[in-house]
């Protein structure tokens, strides 16, 4: 099962916690979005692999942005 993982509001990257080719949990952070002083986890909704992480660090994402692809 293939699962995109979406920013569901404009945000800050602020910490890019898994990177591709991790294993990852279901409810595993992948990335850390900051908005308004607010830190919002971007998590896996499965286990499985990261095959994507299509941000970085300091990247600005819109709502419904892709954040990463886990497998």
């Amino acid at each position: 099962m293939t699962e995109e993982i979406r920013a569901e509001m404009v945000a800050n990257v602020s910490k890019v916690v898994a990177k591709e080719g991790d294993a990852v949990a279901d409810g595993a952070e992948i990335v850390i979005l900051e908005s308004m002083k607010m830190e919002i986890p971007a998590v896996a909704h499965h286990a499985g692999r990261v095959t994507k992480v299509a941000v970085a660090e300091g990247d600005v994402v819109q709502e419904g942005d892709l954040i990463a692809v886990v497998e």
